[in-house]
């Protein structure tokens, strides 16, 4: 007898999860705001519902009698996903956990309490003076509660601060805003997928982006060029950051800076798959095992599935940014058409129109 599977969302980057869902033998029921995207036609039933409307989404849910939601690569959706498991009792996390992976204040707060190592860090309300707070240059401004490269500025004085703050904030969905230590070093991300309490460790990305003043992401490498003291150092660090922020069920993506002197500091961590085709395509290709099946099998209350499902083999996600980039894609496609898996998305109307990872011109994975 098949099983009723909420999903959240239904961008491109749901589509793998969608599908997975539906080999899986799970009829797919996905809520989104109506906009033309992948997910509206794959889907089994598609509700033109926004993935914020978590009310309305646990009503249907309640009426479908759903077995599990999940979600990949949102942390909107997120919110959505555990209210509603929380409402159901379904496996998922708490929503004190939602809202320590879902606004960077917050989360800062719990990494400082539990001493995870993260950069120092202000919330900048009406009445702050930032010229009194004890922070050094350049620093980051960023939004609370935003992904994806939106909203960052990195600023070089507390002058600087205050003239990008409004621009940030407009990116807020609460209206707030970070200054936070700027971390020098090399970027890594690490995914990990968790059931009932326990962390089960499976990649780490290297991650290249435009640097500043936006920091968009460019490439992403797995698997990332570390030694086995660094990867154990990095997985016991995450480890406790996970339950730092009571993440029981569930992927999760954790980005990272390491210095050149081996000092590992967490940017962040989310509650979900990395994205950028990392949790959907990389882990499985350079590790052999399928994280999307495993978000499903946690989210239906199943114990995860570690059986390699292909060989393993380094890989990387290339985006485009501009014309070179695009000169660059063409001629491998021409001299060496075998390294590319797949191309994800490829719109050529963003060329000089890019501000943040929403709005690059386009994305392809290829062999190394």
């Amino acid at each position: 007898m098949k099983k009723n599977l909420a999903i959240i969302g239904a961008s491109y980057l749901q589509l793998p999860l969608i599908e997975k869902a539906k080999k899986m033998g799970y009829i797919t029921h996905v809520f989104a705001w109506a906009a033309n995207d992948v997910g509206e036609k794959v889907a089994d039933y598609f509700y033109p519902i926004s993935i914020i409307e978590k009310e309305c989404i646990l009503e249907i849910c309640r009426e479908i009698g759903i077995c599990g939601i999940c979600s990949i690569a949102s942390d909107l959706a997120v919110i959505t996903v555990n209210y509603v498991a929380e409402k159901m009792n379904l496996p998922g996390n708490t929503i004190e956990s939602t809202g320590k992976c879902t606004n960077k204040y917050l989360m800062r707060k719990a990494f400082e309490l539990n001493d995870d190592p993260s950069p120092k860090s202000y919330l900048l309300e009406a009445e702050t003076d930032i010229n009194l707070l004890d922070m050094s240059y350049p620093a980051i401004v960023k939004p609370t509660d935003r992904s994806g490269s939106r909203g960052i500025y990195k600023v070089n004085s507390p002058e600087e601060a205050e003239l990008v703050m409004k621009a940030s904030k407009s990116e807020s969905f609460e209206g707030k805003v970070l200054i936070e230590e700027f971390v020098e070093g090399k970027e890594y991300s690490v995914e990990h997928i968790s059931y009932e309490g326990r962390h089960y460790f499976l990649a780490i990305t290297q991650k290249y982006t435009t640097g500043a003043p936006h920091f968009i992401e460019t490439r992403h490498i797995e698997p990332a060029p570390l030694s086995y003291i660094m990867i154990e150092k990095i997985k016991q660090i995450i480890s406790h950051a996970l339950d730092s922020l009571e993440i029981n069920n569930g992927a999760s993506h954790s980005e990272i800076k390491i210095d050149n002197d081996g000092n590992i500091k967490i940017i962040e961590i989310g509650a979900r798959m990395g994205g950028d085709c990392i949790g959907s395509d990389l882990v499985e290709y350079s590790t052999g095992y399928d994280f999307v099946k495993m978000v499903v099998q946690v989210s239906c209350g199943d114990p995860p599935d570690f059986t390699k499902v292909c060989n393993p083999f380094p890989v990387e996600s290339v985006f485009l940014m501009n014309k070179q980039d695009i000169e660059m894609f063409n001629k491998l496609k021409i001299e060496h058409p075998e390294k590319i898996i797949r191309i994800v998305y490829y719109e050529p109307e963003n060329i000089g129109k890019t501000t943040d990872s929403s709005n690059r011109v386009g994305c392809y994975i290829r062999k190394i």
